[in-house]
């Protein structure tokens, strides 16, 4: 956490952290002068222990404005399940691949990498006489928020 703010804190981007309230007593995992220092890089909301955090985390990004991304291990599988319809589920997972920031610490531990949110919709798109078509080499599982990075090319001669 405290590697992911530093890095996002250089962007000059404002930070909304939300735990839980264990993170303010001093342990091995939380130590308050790391708190301290996390907590004037970014702002922090601190739920009950045992509340459910992922509806804090979608109510901020939403109420936050379409510009607001958010950070998570989470792959929010079961917030997709409770929804009602197909429409609906592909709805959310297009915002989610529109506003969900992927991170990926370093082999080495030493930096961490961060995977931006898509600025387009990985449907087919058209132009014209001109179409690019989303596609994979192979077919594997993959995350909601993951999508080909390969593009076909065909135009209409």
């Amino acid at each position: 956490l405290f590697d992911a703010i530093n890095c996002l804190a250089k962007e000059n981007v404002r930070l909304l952290v939300l735990g839980r309230k264990h993170m303010l007593m001093n342990s091995s995992n939380w130590k308050r002068e790391i708190m301290k220092e996390m907590q004037n890089k970014a702002d922090f909301f601190f739920a009950e222990n045992i509340s459910e955090d992922d509806a804090f985390l979608l109510y901020a990004t939403l109420r936050s404005g379409k510009h607001c991304k958010f950070v998570t291990r989470d792959f929010l599988r079961d917030h997709k399940a409770c929804l009602s319809d197909s429409l609906t589920r592909h709805l959310f997972r297009k915002w989610q691949r529109g506003h969900q920031i992927v991170f990926s610490p370093s082999v080495e531990g030493k930096h961490i990498r961060f995977s931006p949110a898509f600025r387009y919709d990985c449907v087919v798109q058209t132009t014209g006489d001109t179409w690019h078509i989303p596609y994979k080499d192979t077919f594997e599982e993959k995350y909601s928020y993951q999508v080909p990075r390969k593009w076909l090319c065909i135009q209409q001669k």
